[in-house]
């Protein structure tokens, strides 16, 4: 058992460490502030061919999640925004159009994506269905040559910038009619409403669905979505959990570095028990997290990854990194707490993956029915 990376993927981690240096670096921190999306990225990323790694040939590169993972791990570490455009341009919604689309579909949407001009959201949350997806309101009915949408989604991430949406409806009224739907911006009956923002500084915005009218060769599943479209879903759990590695790698690098360089009663931090017990705990947490993501991404190499392993590394990479981060913050002082540094941000931006994508809670409900192989509803008793 081989917990190296290759030669191949060590010079494909350099190469997008050594772009993202010079070419994202000036700018890492600074969409926090100005609320852009990072568009510049994404450009930059598809002419290196780093957006649409994970499509299939000829649309996309046809590379595996693994590698997808290598790049995002090494651009997030120097650009956090960066690193989303790579989540975006492989992960998600992206890869439910790859695996689901007719070669129509693909055609249509997806070499705008893996040519970095157009971005792509999800559309899942709903005001009374969030973690209990299946709960969703959203309808769909065919209708002719198109499919009617009514209903309203929220927390879409970077919903007010996004070109298309990957929107998850109910054809009828079991769970098995429940499916999903390309809806492009400016569909006739979908308005966007006021932009939001998360603790991150990301952008979201309700989505109304108003008789919202698509063509139907849209639709890209009308029956029996969740069991096709969870499996898929675990793709955008190990996204989350990698970058959520390598924000917490760059919080340990500058405290490695400020411990060594900050001086208190006449001595660097580094040279303090207390100091060294929190970095190597920092250390140990960081090593753990890798072993477990790279696990679940080597075993996806040659298909979608598995709900067990996918389940461990999500859940244990979101509660490493918020401890990392905190961590982090502590021994950096007021510097960790000011706006003016980077780690603040980090921990903001961390602390939303322990919820997007499936919270640590229902990751360990999941856990148990994986270890039971058995489903425990967390819904009461149905009256007699």
């Amino acid at each position: 058992m081989d917990f190296q990376l290759g030669e191949e993927d060590r010079l494909l981690q350099q190469t997008a460490r050594e772009l993202a240096q010079r070419e994202f670096a000036r700018d890492a921190y600074t969409y926090a502030q100005t609320g852009e999306y990072p568009r510049r990225s994404m450009k930059v990323l598809a002419g290196h061919g780093m957006m649409g790694m994970t499509v299939r040939e000829p649309q996309g590169g046809g590379r595996s999640i693994f590698e997808a993972c290598v790049v995002m791990e090494a651009v997030a570490q120097v650009c956090p925004h960066s690193g989303d455009v790579v989540q975006m341009g492989n992960m998600g919604p992206i890869r439910v159009i790859d695996e689901l689309g007719t070669e129509e579909q693909r055609a249509r949407f997806l070499p705008g994506l893996c040519g970095g001009e157009k971005i792509i959201s999800i559309a899942m949350t709903e005001p009374g269905a969030g973690s209990a997806a299946t709960d969703l309101k959203t309808t769909a009915k065919y209708d002719g040559g198109s499919a009617v949408l009514n209903g309203q989604k929220c927390f879409s991430s970077n919903a007010p910038h996004a070109d298309l949406f990957v929107v998850f409806v109910r054809f009828g009224p079991r769970t098995r009619d429940c499916g999903a739907v390309v809806v492009e911006t400016g569909a006739p009956g979908f308005t966007k409403g006021k932009t939001e923002r998360f603790m991150s500084g990301e952008a979201h915005c309700a989505l109304h669905f108003e008789g919202a009218r698509v063509p139907r060769e849209n639709v890209l599943i009308d029956s029996d979505g969740f069991r096709v479209l969870m499996p898929i879903f675990n793709v955008e759990r190990l996204g989350n959990a990698t970058r959520c590695l390598a924000l917490a790698q760059a919080a340990y690098d500058m405290t490695v570095e400020h411990t060594k360089a900050r001086r208190q009663f006449g001595r660097p931090l580094c040279e303090f028990q207390g100091v060294q017990w929190m970095v190597a705990d920092m250390r140990v947490k960081l090593e753990a997290a890798r072993l477990l993501l790279y696990r679940a991404l080597a075993n996806a190499r040659a298909g979608l990854p598995t709900a067990i392993e996918t389940t461990a590394a999500k859940l244990y990479c979101n509660e490493m990194a918020r401890q990392v981060a905190d961590d982090a913050i502590q021994l950096h002082g007021g510097y960790g707490y000011s706006t003016e540094m980077p780690l603040e941000f980090l921990y903001r931006k961390i602390r939303g993956w322990s919820i997007a994508g499936g919270t640590v809670q229902v990751l360990r409900n999941r856990m148990a029915d994986l270890i039971y192989e058995r489903s425990f509803s967390q819904r009461p008793p149905r009256p007699e």
